[in-house]
């Protein structure tokens, strides 16, 4: 393998890891400051359910940013390779 390509492979890894982070880390966030609320103010347990939803939400938020950045980042390459090259559906 070329160097070329591993440093490609790392990259991706490292987007996949990205994702992973973006996906998990505010769900956990909210339902950490949930806990907070539930044992410090003695806030019902019924908290965890609102919690749970805006970390959902927070979680989608960040993975479609981050889905974003890799279609912007893949359309900025695409641009740059040859404009004459024929691709499978443009014949022209």
């Amino acid at each position: 393998m070329q160097m070329r390509e591993i440093s490609k492979l790392l990259g991706q890894f490292a987007m996949v890891g990205q994702l992973g982070l973006s996906l998990l880390m505010p769900l956990l966030l909210c339902l950490f400051g949930c806990y907070l609320l539930v044992t410090k103010l003695s806030v019902g347990a019924w908290v965890y359910i609102p919690g749970f939803i805006l970390g959902l939400g927070g979680s989608m938020t960040t993975a479609y940013k981050v889905y974003q950045s890799v279609v912007h980042r893949e359309e900025k390459e695409k641009s740059k390779k040859d404009p004459g090259e024929v691709y499978f559906n443009k014949h022209v």
